[in-house]
C-alpha cells in the first residue's frame, strides 16, 4: 500500500467517522432498515405499558409482540381520566376484564382496532414489581388476564403465549441489570438498580433465547425528527425530537427487527436527558439479537391536560385515542413504516 493511498484511507475514515458522530445528533428523518415483517415488538412503561397494548391491538399487524411493564389491560380508562387514576392505577373499584375482552372484540369487528386474529404465535409478556405503589400489583393481574380470556374465546389465538411476571420485589420503574439504592423505590428516571436485567428478559421472552452475552452496545444511537412523521398533518402531541438506535448488524442491511420502546409519564427525555434511551438495557441487547429500538418521545403540556407528558391511554388527544384512528397510534404506524416494516400478514 502506498504511503498516497494509506493518506487516501485516512482521509476517509475521518470523513465517514465525522459523519457518524454527527448522526448521533441528526434530527433529520428515520432511515430504511431490512426490517422483518412478524419479528417486531412495542414494549411500554406505566404510561408506555397501557400504550404498547392499545398498539398491539389496534395494529397487531404492525405490533406483533408485547413486554408490558407496569401496566393494565386494554381499554381501562374507557376515555375518562378519573377511572384512570382510580380503577386503573390503583385497582378500585375492580377492573371488569369481561367488558373490556368484549369491547375489544366489538372493536375489532367493526374495524376500529386490527383483526385479533394476527396476534396468533403471538408473545405478550407482562412484568410487575410486587412492591408497585403507584400501578396496583392487581391492575397488571387484570392485564395478564385480558391476555388470557383473549386468548381463550378466540380458537385462532391458541398459539398466543402469555407470560405474567409479577413476583419479583421492585417499585414502580424498569429494573436494570446494576444493584443499588432505588429498586424500592420509584424515583426519576424510573430505572431501578434492582440486579435484575428487565431488558434482558424481555428480549429473551420476546425473541428467545440469546445468541451471546450482551456486552457494551456498538450501534449508533440518533435522533430523528417526530414532526415529520404527523398523521395527515395532525398534531400527536409529541415532542419535536425522538430516538432511534441502530445495531451495527442492521446498519450494515442485513435482515432485523424491531422494539418500539415507549417510556413512562415523567420518563421522556425533556424530563430525564437521554436517560431511558442510553440507560435502559436495551440497546446493548439489540446488538445481540440483531433488532433496531425506537424510543418514541412525547412532550408535557397543560392544554390538553398532560403535564407528565404520559402517552394517552385514557383520552387527552381525542375519544379515538386507543383505536386505529388515534392519533398517537397513527404516528406509531407512521414511523414503523416509515424505517421500512412490511405488514405482516
Amino acid at each position: 500500500m502506498t504511503m498516497l493511498h494509506r493518506l487516501r484511507l485516512t482521509a476517509l475514515g475521518l470523513l465517514f467517522g465525522t459523519a457518524a458522530a454527527c448522526a448521533a445528533h441528526d434530527d433529520g428523518g428515520l432511515p430504511k432498515l431490512h426490517l422483518e415483517a412478524g419479528r417486531t415488538a412495542v414494549v411500554g412503561l406505566s404510561s408506555g405499558a397501557y400504550m404498547a397494548t392499545q398498539a398491539q391491538l389496534a395494529y397487531p399487524e404492525l405490533f406483533h409482540d408485547a413486554a408490558i411493564v407496569a401496566g393494565g389491560p386494554y381499554g381501562c380508562a374507557g376515555g375518562n381520566l378519573q377511572t384512570a387514576l382510580s380503577s386503573c392505577m390503583k385497582g378500585t373499584p375492580a377492573i371488569d376484564v369481561d367488558a373490556l375482552v368484549a369491547t375489544a372484540h366489538r372493536r375489532a369487528a367493526a374495524g376500529q382496532l386490527g383483526s385479533l386474529d394476527a396476534l396468533a404465535g403471538a408473545h405478550v409478556y407482562l412484568l410487575h414489581g410486587r412492591d408497585d405503589g403507584t400501578v396496583a400489583p392487581a391492575v397488571a393481574e387484570a392485564g395478564a388476564q385480558f391476555y388470557r380470556q383473549l386468548k381463550a374465546g378466540a380458537p385462532a389465538l391458541a398459539g398466543l403465549q402469555v407470560v405474567d411476571d409479577g413476583g419479583r420485589a421492585f417499585a414502580h420503574n424498569l429494573p436494570v441489570a446494576a444493584s443499588g439504592e432505588d429498586c424500592d423505590k420509584s424515583v426519576s428516571p424510573y430505572l431501578g438498580h434492582c440486579g435484575f436485567d428487565a431488558a434482558g428478559e424481555i428480549f429473551r421472552q420476546l425473541f428467545g433465547a440469546p445468541a451471546r452475552a450482551a456486552t457494551e452496545p456498538k450501534g449508533t444511537l440518533r435522533s430523528f425528527d417526530q414532526d415529520a412523521l404527523r398523521p395527515d398533518g395532525k398534531d400527536a402531541l409529541l415532542a419535536a425530537k425522538g430516538y432511534l438506535y441502530v445495531p451495527p448488524a442492521c446498519a450494515a442491511g442485513k435482515p432485523c427487527g424491531l422494539v418500539v420502546a415507549l417510556h413512562g409519564c415523567k420518563q421522556n427525555a425533556d424530563a430525564v436527558g437521554e436517560a431511558f434511551v442510553k440507560d435502559a438495557g436495551f440497546n446493548r441487547w439489540a446488538d445481540v439479537y440483531g433488532v433496531a429500538v425506537l424510543y418514541p418521545q412525547t412532550r408535557a403540556s397543560f392544554a390538553p391536560l398532560n403535564p407528565q407528558a404520559c402517552w394517552d391511554w385514557w383520552g387527552y388527544s381525542g375519544s379515538d385515542y386507543d383505536t386505529r384512528q388515534g392519533v398517537q397510534l397513527r404516528w406509531l404506524a407512521n414511523a414503523v413504516r416509515a424505517l421500512g416494516l412490511p405488514a405482516k400478514r
